[in-house]
C-alpha cells in the first residue's frame, strides 16, 4: 500500500449513524485518528439530526437527509475554523447524532406515598405509578445541559430525574384538585393531561425534551385503608344487620341438625342458637312497639337459666322457655334454675314449667267386635 492509499484511509469520507438501540438519545460519531474529508457524505436519517461541534463550540445542524460535506453547507464551522475562500484539506469535527423519535415504555412512580387531606376520609396516604415517552426536541440545549462530552447518551440516565420532576408534579397536581379519593379513578384521564402540561414546563426549555405522552395507571390507597373500605363495602351491601344476622343463625341450627356426629355440643349450640334468634326477635318487636320519647319496657319476669354440656344459657324469660319447649329443644330432662330455687332441678320437675310438657295420653282401648 502506498503512502497515498494509506492517508487516503485514515479520512473519514462516510458520516452516518445506524441506531440498533431503543433507547439512545445522543451517539457520538467516533473520530479516532480520522479526518473528515472534504466532500465527504453526511447520511441523516429519519428520526435523527447531526450536530457538528468544533472545539466545545456547537456548530452546524444538519436534519434528515444526504449531504456532501463542503464550505457551502458548512457555514457556521467554516466561521469557526477560519475558511475563507473554502477549503481543500480535511477538518477535525466532533459529530453529534441525537435521534428525534420518541423513546417509549418509560415508567414513573411515587417512592414514597404522598400525604394528602381527604374531604371525606380525612389525613390519608396515596401512591401512583404510570409511563410516559420522551423526545428530544432542542439538541443544543440537550447537548449543553446534559450530554457535555459523553460519547453516548442513554434515556436511562436521565429517567431518574425526570421519575423526580414527575413525582413532584403529581404531588402539586392532587394538591390543588382537592378530589376525593374515591372519585380519583374518574379523573385518570384529566388528570394525565394536566400532570403532561406541568411536567413539560419544567424540562422543554431546560433540557431540550419532550414528553409526548404521559399516562397515569393507577392511584392506591394503603392496603389496610383498602381493606377497611372492603369492610364497608360489604356491610352497605348486606343492609339490614339484623336480617343478616337471623339468616345467620338459621344457618348454623340447620348445619347443626345436619351433624348428627356433633352430639351434645351440636345440641348446646343449637339451643343457645334458638334462644338467641327468639331473644332477637322479641328483642325486635319491643323496639319497633316504642315510640319516639316512650320509656323502655321493663325486663322479662323470671330469668330462667338453662345448663348444657356445662355451661350456662340464659337469661331467657319463661315466655322464650316455653317457645324452647315447644320446639324441642328445651326436654323435661333439661336442668334448669332460676331465682328462688335452691338447685338445679330438671325441668319437667319445676311446677311453673311442667305444665309445657303435657301428658302423654294412655293406648286407645281395644276395637269392638263387630256384630255377627
Amino acid at each position: 500500500m502506498g503512502l497515498l492509499d494509506k492517508l487516503r484511509g485514515e479520512l473519514v469520507d462516510i458520516v452516518e449513524w445506524i441506531d440498533h438501540t431503543r433507547d439512545t438519545l445522543v451517539w457520538r460519531f467516533p473520530r479516532y485518528r480520522n479526518q473528515i474529508k472534504n466532500g465527504a457524505q453526511l447520511i441523516v436519517r429519519p428520526g435523527q439530526v447531526a450536530v457538528f461541534v468544533h472545539r466545545g463550540k456547537l456548530g452546524d445542524i444538519f436534519e434528515p437527509g444526504h449531504y456532501k460535506l463542503t464550505a457551502d453547507n458548512l457555514p457556521i464551522l467554516s466561521t469557526l475554523q477560519g475558511w475563507k475562500h473554502g477549503f481543500d484539506s480535511p477538518f477535525k469535527s466532533e459529530v453529534y447524532f441525537v435521534t428525534t423519535r420518541q423513546v417509549t415504555d418509560l415508567k414513573w412512580g411515587t417512592p414514597n406515598p404522598i400525604m394528602l387531606r381527604d374531604p371525606e376520609f380525612g389525613p390519608i396516604r396515596l401512591r401512583a405509578f404510570g409511563h410516559y415517552t420522551l423526545k428530544a426536541t432542542n439538541p443544543q440545549a440537550l447537548l449543553e445541559e446534559l450530554v457535555g462530552t459523553d460519547a453516548t447518551f442513554e434515556a436511562d440516565e436521565i429517567t431518574e430525574l425526570l421519575r423526580s420532576i414527575i413525582g413532584t408534579a403529581f404531588a402539586d397536581l392532587i394538591g390543588e384538585s382537592q378530589i376525593a379519593a374515591l372519585d380519583l379513578a374518574s379523573k385518570y384521564q384529566e388528570l394525565s393531561a394536566r400532570l403532561r402540561e406541568k411536567v413539560v414546563e419544567r424540562v422543554d426549555d431546560e433540557y431540550g425534551l419532550d414528553i409526548p405522552q404521559l399516562f397515569i395507571v393507577n392511584i392506591s390507597l394503603p392496603e389496610e385503608v383498602e381493606k377497611a373500605l372492603d369492610t364497608r363495602t360489604q356491610m352497605g351491601v348486606i343492609g339490614d344487620m339484623g336480617r343478616f344476622q337471623q339468616y345467620q343463625m338459621g344457618r348454623a341450627m340447620t348445619a347443626a341438625a345436619e351433624n348428627p356426629a356433633g352430639g351434645g355440643a351440636a345440641e348446646g349450640m343449637g339451643l343457645g342458637v334458638g334462644f338467641a334468634m327468639a331473644s332477637q326477635m322479641m328483642h325486635g318487636a319491643g323496639q319497633a312497639a316504642m315510640t319516639p320519647g316512650a320509656a323502655p319496657p321493663p325486663p322479662p319476669s323470671g330469668a330462667w337459666h338453662v345448663a348444657s354440656e356445662g355451661q350456662t344459657l340464659g337469661p331467657f324469660s319463661q315466655a322464650q322457655l316455653a317457645d324452647g319447649i315447644a320446639q324441642g329443644k328445651v326436654t323435661a330432662a333439661t336442668m334448669v334454675w332460676t331465682a328462688g330455687m335452691a338447685a338445679w332441678l330438671p325441668a319437667g320437675q319445676v311446677a311453673q314449667l311442667a305444665g309445657h310438657f303435657g301428658v302423654s295420653p294412655p293406648p286407645p282401648p281395644p276395637a269392638t267386635p263387630e256384630a255377627g
